[in-house]
């Protein structure tokens, strides 16, 4: 007898429950929000990085027709390439905290 889709879609979300949460809390420690400050100021960081050097092309091509050099455009896109991944690493961790992939302590 066939399993009802709804019923299999519950299963199929144990399984992948359990199966991330048995592949990635063993390697992560029990998070605090202490241990989550410093991948917030990374990805801060680099938030600030990325506009710095946007805000800096706009000035310097202020009142010009001018546009950024393929190599800043390439350093800029570096910044923002390493923004990016770093958000998406951090809404990775908030999803693994959300579905119980990882032990997590208030403190």
């Amino acid at each position: 007898m066939a399993i009802p889709t709804n019923r299999l879609l519950m299963e199929f979300e144990r399984l992948l429950r359990e199966a991330n949460r048995a592949a990635i809390n063993p390697i992560l420690d029990e998070l605090t929000l202490a241990k989550l400050k410093p991948m917030a100021e990374l990805v801060a960081r680099a938030r600030a990085a990325y506009l710095k050097r946007l805000h800096d092309l706009a000035v310097q091509y202020e009142g010009t027709e001018d546009l950024p050099t393929d190599a800043e455009m390439t350093a800029l896109a570096e910044l923002r390439g390493r923004f990016l991944d770093l958000v998406e690493g951090s809404k990775s961790i908030e999803t693994a905290i959300q579905r119980g992939y990882l032990d997590v302590n208030g403190g």
